[in-house]
Order: structure tokens, then C-alpha cells, then sequence
């Protein structure tokens, strides 16, 4: 069983003490999203859990509860873009963030920490050239500290609706995301690194763009030393390669505040959920 913790909230910023009590307690309650009162419980202990996958735009709060986790196989999705404040409103400066990446793969190894330039997204003030100028900076910075990049273009849900309007963000035609993919495919190979596309059309790899898989069943068995037989993950989008994974988090509980997140409704929600948050709770926020 592969533990993603979490496409839904971010654990490691706001809820790493939460999270190893769950691991001392060896099992966490999570709520089935489109249906509050089915809960599930979920095991955790070494012997059922083949990976636990971190999703987190900053792991230092995190970074002194690592000893707690020897018994796991686990890795880091760290996404690190350069958007200001309008953007990312409630993250640690940009130098604080690539002194974290590089602590944090300093102490776990580079493949243990994949590096996640998304969303991409366009408009007057973020534009193809800004991406391009900004990646190969991140890329020059992060390059003995990761050996993998995965990028992805914003998709418009209609929960972000509002705030793609107030930010002029503006939708790339096909051409235009290839040929911005294909910028930042020639600068990721010159400082070494990999680079792959998260859910995004297939067109991307004629280019030599690999599909990403973010939990990755082949970088499992890399670090862990075993293989799994393990499923693509059915409730992904289809464009999606990630294999099958149980998320642990729960949405309207990320306080970061990013106008592209689709894991917020609003931030009054994520308001009300965060008053509910206890430590000792099996259940997050609830």
C-alpha cells in the first residue's frame, strides 16, 4: 500500500505533528471527500506500507521529524516556482525555499527529492519568458539536489475561476505549450536533470518529454529495494501515470493560500476546517 500524504492538503508545512502521532498510533480515519460520513480507516503501520509519498511547497517544519520515519520507505514531491506573493501569498521567501530543498536532500539523497516546477500559468506578468528565465535559475540551484523536475500546465478548474479572472491568467494554445515545454526541456538537460510532464497530452513526448508518474512505482522499488505489482491509480485523470495510491489528507485544510490551488474552495472554509485541527485527532481538521 503506497500512503500519499497529500495532493489535498500540505502535511509537511502545517501537519507534521499530526502526522507522526498518526504514524505512533499506526493508522489515521480519513473522510470520503464526496461523502462526509463515510469514513475509512487506513493502517499504517511499517508492515502494510510500501511508501509514503509527501506532497509539500515547504518541508522545513518537517525536516526534524525525519529520524521518526526510519522504518518507512518514503520520498518528497517538493514544488518550488518563483511566483510573488500575489501568486503564493503565504510561503517562506524564494532563498528560504531553496535552502530547505537543498537541506532536505542533503539529508535524504537527491532521488528521494523530486523537484515540482507547477503550475505553470500566463499572463502579463508571468509570461513564456519569465518561466524560462526563472526555471533555469531554480534549475542552476537545485541541480545536485535533485535528479528529477515534473511540470504541468494550470488547468482552470472552476473553483479558481475567480481569481484566474482577477490575475489576467490566460489559457495556452497547444503550440504555445509546446514550445514552452520544449524551452524548458533544453534547460532542464543542460544542468543534468530529468524532465517530465504531469498529466498532460501525450503530444508532449514526441518532444522527448517523459510522462511523469508521481508516485512512481518504479522510483519505489529504486529506494525501497523491492518491486510492487501495482495498478495505475483509476481515480487520476486519465493523462495521469501515477500508480494506485490511498491520500491520506483532507481538502479545505492547506493555509498557504495559492490563487491556482484547486484543493480550497475558499479561505473562509479553510478557516472553519483549521479550527477543528488536534493533534491527537484520527481524523484531520475534523
Amino acid at each position: 500500500m503506497i500512503i500519499s500524504a497529500s495532493r489535498r492538503t500540505d502535511i509537511p508545512n502545517y501537519y507534521a505533528a499530526w502526522f507522526l502521532r498518526r504514524l505512533q498510533q499506526q493508522y489515521v480515519l480519513i473522510r470520503n471527500p464526496l461523502n462526509r460520513r463515510q469514513v475509512a480507516r487506513v493502517e499504517l503501520s511499517p508492515e502494510v506500507v510500501d511508501c509514503i509519498v509527501f506532497w509539500t511547497k515547504n518541508p522545513e517544519p518537517f525536516i526534524p521529524y525525519l529520524p521518526c520515519l526510519q522504518e518507512y520507505c518514503y520520498y518528497f514531491l517538493f514544488t518550488l516556482n518563483s511566483y510573488e506573493k500575489d501568486i503564493e501569498p503565504n510561503l517562506p521567501s524564494l532563498p528560504k525555499r531553496i535552502e530547505t530543498f537543498k537541506k532536505l536532500a542533503a539529508t535524504l539523497g537527491a532521488p528521494r527529492v523530486i523537484w515540482r516546477y507547477d503550475p505553470i500559468l500566463i499572463n502579463e506578468k508571468y509570461t513564456a519568458e519569465f518561466h524560462l528565465k526563472s526555471f533555469a535559475f531554480l534549475a542552476e540551484q537545485l541541480k545536485d539536489s535533485t535528479e528529477k523536475c515534473v511540470i504541468s500546465f494550470l488547468d482552470f478548474y472552476q473553483k479558481i475561476a475567480s481569481n484566474v479572472q482577477e490575475l489576467g491568467i490566460k489559457p495556452l494554445a497547444p503550440h504555445q505549450k509546446y514550445s514552452l515545454a520544449g524551452g524548458l526541456l533544453q534547460v532542464a538537460r543542460s544542468f543534468g536533470l530529468q524532465l517530465a510532464s504531469c498529466a498532460e497530452s501525450p503530444e508532449l513526448g514526441a518532444m522527448g518529454l517523459n510522462k511523469a508518474s508521481c508516485i512512481d512505482a518504479e522510483l519505489i522499488a529504486r529506494i525501497g529495494g523491492y518491486t510492487l505489482q501495482v495498478r495505475k491509480d483509476q481515480n487520476q485523470r486519465q493523462e495521469c501515470g501515477c500508480a494506485e495510491s490511498i491520500d491520506i489528507g483532507a481538502y479545505n485544510t492547506c493555509l498557504s493560500g495559492c490563487k491556482y490551488c484547486y484543493a480550497n474552495y475558499s479561505l473562509n472554509s479553510v478557516r472553519r476546517n483549521v479550527r477543528e485541527y488536534c493533534v491527537d485527532s484520527p481524523l484531520l481538521c475534523s
